[in-house]
């Protein structure tokens, strides 16, 4: 098809697109793309007015109206929310007499996981649809789009328009056909074996766990579950992002897509941790404690979001953004991938020459940190 025939266009909210066009596009691999964790976004408030992101969803269509890609795009008036940091080139273009915001961001929102950016019917219609993206920047004088947390299969589709590649590291855990936590603790050395074993009997101490999903998370779990919340955002990033409704929506829309654990001390529960189940990842988002517990943080948030990978056969556990201390946990650093338009050339030129440093300094570090894995030596 002709790019000709084509039509792109900019929806005030993906709660205007029907459900069921959108996830024909975004499949059913990846709960972070999906219509009702966005739209559910859009409706518990977490994104709108009063927050800095406005939805902008881009979509391609062609002449009979029938969609053929689409972003989950946001105009931004910050750089909060983001895991991928561009305050110091806010600061340079403010200071040059620029003005970065808006930007537009193509992520979805408050979540560090990876996922596909360009939702397409054919991969064919991945230029047309980030030249559409391009567009709207320079008709509207934005400074540039950032597309964050990109699925490795996509890169090539943003390099391939000239967008700029990022580069920085999480920490994953592998499944590598293990049978059981034991199988994997095998493949640990003696010393970090014993550590593992040590902080799991440490945290279950006098401590019960209480695995949910589905139809078994109740009210009074996100009750529960939004105190432990509220207490890590406001030590983390000051203002929570997710409202009370959210969660809520979350039950209702996407329970079997919710792994929610509580742990209590007796009857009363002292600390959570929520996950997001994938096609073949377990998602680990948030957590949060009213309780001082020494290792309970490893075990809701590490230990298990391993035994419900190993539980499920899915690939991998993505534990959320930064924190080396997973390493000695057995997850892996990784590259994780974010995508770049600048419009201004000079801008873009000292971008360029900035993520080319870095990206040698971001592979220097992942080889540094492969060498300090606790995995035996065969």
């Amino acid at each position: 098809m002709a790019e000709a025939e084509l039509t792109a266009r900019i929806y005030p909210s993906v709660g205007d697109i029907p459900k069921a066009d959108w996830d024909r596009l975004a499949g059913g691999a990846n709960p972070f793309i999906s219509h009702d964790f966005l739209t559910i976004l859009e409706e518990s408030g977490s994104v709108g007015p009063g927050t800095g992101w406005r939805s902008a969803p881009l979509i391609l269509e062609d002449g009979a109206g029938h969609l053929l890609g689409a972003m989950p795009s946001y105009l931004k008036q910050h750089s909060q929310g983001e895991y991928v940091f561009d305050h110091a080139w806010a600061d340079a273009y403010h200071q040059a007499g620029g003005a970065y915001y808006p930007k537009l961001q193509i992520s979805a929102p408050f979540t560090p996981a990876t996922g596909p950016r360009l939702l397409l019917e054919d991969p064919a219609h991945a230029q047309p649809l980030l030249r559409a993206a391009e567009q709207l920047i320079a008709t509207n004088g934005w400074s540039s789009a950032h597309a964050t947390f990109v699925e490795p299969e996509q890169i090539s589709l943003f390099e391939a328009a000239g967008w700029l590649r990022r580069e920085d590291i999480q920490f994953h855990w592998s499944n590598r056909g293990y049978a059981s936590f034991e199988d994997f603790l095998a493949t640990l050395t003696s010393r970090k074996r014993k550590d593992l074993r040590k902080e799991r009997r440490a945290a279950n101490d006098g401590v019960s766990i209480k695995v949910l999903g589905g139809v078994d998370v109740r009210p009074e779990h996100w009750d529960a579950f939004w105190l432990f919340y509220q207490d890590t955002g406001a030590r983390k990033w000051g203002t929570p992002y997710l409202t009370r409704e959210a969660f809520d929506m979350f039950g209702e829309r996407m329970g079997d897509s919710i792994l929610l654990l509580l742990a209590y001390d007796n009857d009363l529960p002292i600390a959570g941790a929520l996950n997001f189940i994938g096609e073949d990842a377990l998602y680990g988002r948030y957590w949060g404690c009213l309780a001082d517990k020494p290792f309970l943080h490893f075990e809701l948030c590490y230990y298990r979001a391993i035994d419900a990978a190993l539980e499920r056969g899915l690939k991998r556990v993505e534990a959320g953004a930064q924190g080396g201390h997973k390493m000695a946990r057995g997850y892996e650093p990784v590259a994780t991938t974010s995508m770049h338009y600048i419009l201004d050339p000079g801008f873009r030129s000292a971008v360029s020459d900035f993520l080319e440093a870095e990206r040698r300094g971001v592979a220097m570090d992942r080889q540094h940190l492969a060498r300090r894995m606790p995995f035996r030596q065969n």
